[in-house]
């Protein structure tokens, strides 16, 4: 390193508190739709050998207005093997006065998980302050010392709506002689500035405005730009590895994280030979797994290795709990006593698809799910539920990539992905049309795959939350004698049905000898505002089909003044049919709507917002009836 860059890194803390960070000299367009301005932030990161990494961060954020107190919480993450030291912390009125200093003193410290966690290295230090006036500033900083130099995090001008930067700065400086792989992903939204060499890099965002959350639109990690950062070689909790490629760290992990924990005990052997297996591959697992889901329950288990490691499976046997590593392994290990292969993948759950790069490998994934490769089948399972079908993924794990670990390294392999006809939501209803206005209604419903993921919470709900549940979702309507029955949760098919009895009432109009009511009454639809100036591109998460079967028995004495016309619309983004049919005193309406996932650019916002704006205008479509 030239010594005019050394002396830059030294000299950051005393320019960095002596700026002015008066609101007044914030640029306009850095205001704008923003609830926090990132005024100043620096990380600089000094590898200084294989298991010795230190970090000095400090960050300057005003915030504007009360919408950005959620996020002016000084949060400083930790563990057992991180020291962190130099704390620092001051608040700073509009004009850039100091007016409040804090310590580590004043922190709180807790788990960085929820209460459900039952063990937990991850710990988190943190500050919340309690403004009187806006806006105001916080400027922290803090020192962190740690052996574990795997984790290097992506550099994103920031991860949340509302906020804006003015300058943010990530320095590394590598001095261990490990080449330090990067890779640069460029975006529309910000530009990254890049200086320095392999061993002293330096990158930096400026002057980007705030992004606004808009409906449909995809995770922020998607759309910008971020600069990737892996060691080829490393330390996780005193353990060294190789990352040059997927191969060599696949096989680390292998070795290191799960070998040390994968024992078939006798008491394991035993457990698989009592349930006495027979039948094809699918059909032993499939006991296997179900044996599994009934014996355990989830709670987050964040210890060993820096929490990557899973429990031992003989623990999670006999206290029949685990975090999704510890069952997921005590799944795999079920598996290799009954001499079935079964691969330990890690993924990236999330409502956005977001996958490893193929090219890149980097530590990842926030979960762990269990791939079986069968004669006829891949078999996936998810293992942390005990309700969740069998080789069922949820929305939040299909359509993306996993890190299947094998002996031999890593293969990377795409979760299933369900058609729109896949995944239904069937709903066949009665409707008595009473001379009152009201209605009785007698529905069956029925969900499968991703919208059976959406229903999954009514299951081992008692009776009178299950009324509850469905008076809420059909808060439009007003409903009395409801009645909710068969509530039914097909683990071999991912498919959950129930049927509903209620009344509702006002629900039609009375014109003289007229009466007209809305053709689906279990069908609350609103239009998309397709006038806003779009910024973010149209991202339409899954695939799906609904179908709605409605019979309408009318009052006695009447007759369908005129029956509509069947009506058919279709578009890039799906189709949409609603037929109706006549016979004697019956009305019969069908409405099925299929909509494909897919991303867009924003100029197709307004095409997809038009055709919801008439399949809504259909949803609402009326039908008279006359007295004879």
């Amino acid at each position: 390193m030239n010594n005019l860059l050394k002396l830059s890194f030294l000299v950051i803390p005393t320019v960095y508190f002596s700026q002015n960070f008066a609101v007044s000299s914030i640029p306009e367009e850095l205001k704008n739709k923003a609830n926090i301005v990132v005024r100043n932030e620096v990380s600089t990161y000094v590898i200084n050998s294989i298991d010795n990494m230190e970090i000095d961060h400090q960050n300057v954020f005003t915030v504007m207005n009360k919408a950005g107190d959620d996020d002016a919480t000084v949060v400083i993450p930790y563990d057992k093997s991180t020291k962190v030291s130099d704390i620092k912390v001051q608040i700073l009125d509009a004009d850039g006065k100091v007016i409040k200093k804090y310590s580590k003193s004043d922190f709180t410290d807790v788990s960085s998980v929820s209460a459900g966690a039952l063990y937990q290295d991850d710990r988190i230090l943190y500050l919340h302050y309690i403004p009187v006036n806006y806006p105001y500033s916080i400027s922290y900083s803090f020192h962190v010392k740690t052996p574990n130099t795997i984790f290097l995090p992506d550099f994103y001008p920031f991860l949340e709506y509302n906020k804006s930067i003015e300058n943010s700065k990530l320095n590394i400086i590598n001095k261990s002689g490990i080449k330090l792989r990067t890779k640069n992903v460029e975006s529309v939204f910000a530009k990254v500035s890049a200086s320095g060499d392999d061993n002293n890099l330096v990158y930096s965002y400026q002057n980007v405005p705030a992004i606004e959350k808009e409906n449909y639109s995809p995770s922020l990690k998607m759309i910008l730009p971020k600069v990737q950062f892996s060691l080829e070689k490393f330390n996780l909790e005193g353990k060294q590895g190789d990352m040059a490629n997927w191969t060599t760290f696949g096989t680390w992990m292998y070795n290191n994280l799960l070998t040390p924990v994968s024992v078939v005990t006798p008491e394991i052997k035993a457990e698989v030979a009592a349930l006495n297996l027979t039948g094809t591959t699918s059909e032993k697992v499939k006991k296997i797994f179900q044996y599994m889901q009934n014996k355990t329950r989830y709670v987050n288990v964040s210890i060993g290795i820096g929490g990557w490691q899973p429990m031992i499976p003989d623990d999670v046997r006999r206290k029949g709990y685990g975090d999704c590593k510890g069952l997921t392994n005590y799944m795999k290990t079920l598996l290799d006593a009954a001499g079935i292969k079964s691969y330990y993948s890690v993924i990236w759950s999330d409502e956005t698809p977001l996958s490893f790069d193929p090219d890149f490998p980097k530590m990842g994934g926030n979960h762990v799910i269990l791939m079986i490769p069968t004669e006829k089948e891949t078999i996936w399972l998810e293992n942390t539920s005990q309700q969740i079908a069998f080789n069922h993924l949820s929305y939040s794990t299909t359509d993306r990539n996993v890190l299947a670990v094998k002996e031999n390294g890593i293969d990377i392999i795409k979760t299933p992905v369900y058609k729109p006809e896949e995944s239904q939501e069937i709903i066949k209803t009665k409707v008595i049309l009473n001379e009152d206005n009201s209605i009785d209604l007698s529905s069956d419903f029925y969900y499968s795959n991703a919208q059976y993921d959406f229903n999954m919470p009514l299951v081992g709900l008692s009776k009178e939350d299950a009324k509850e549940a469905l008076k809420g979702r059909y808060d439009h309507l007003k409903i009395s004698n409801l009645e909710v029955n068969n509530i039914n949760n097909d683990k071999d098919k991912a498919q959950l049905t129930y049927d509903a009895k209620f009344k509702v009432n006002d629900y039609s109009k009375k014109l003289g000898n007229d009466m007209f009511f809305r053709v689906l009454p279990l069908l609350e639809t609103s239009n998309i505002n397709s006038n806003e100036e779009r910024m973010l591109p149209l991202s339409l998460s899954f695939s799906y089909q609904d179908i709605y079967e409605t019979e309408f028995v009318l009052p006695s004495g009447y007759k369908v003044a005129e029956k509509p016309m069947p009506i058919a619309l279709s578009s890039e983004f799906g189709n949409y049919n609603l037929d109706f049919k006549v016979d004697g005193n019956k009305i019969f309406v069908n409405r099925k709507i299929t909509i494909s996932k897919g991303n867009f650019p924003k100029e197709k916002f307004k095409a997809y917002a038009d055709f919801r704006k008439k399949t809504a205008n259909l949803d609402n479509m009326k039908i008279l009836i006359s007295k004879q």
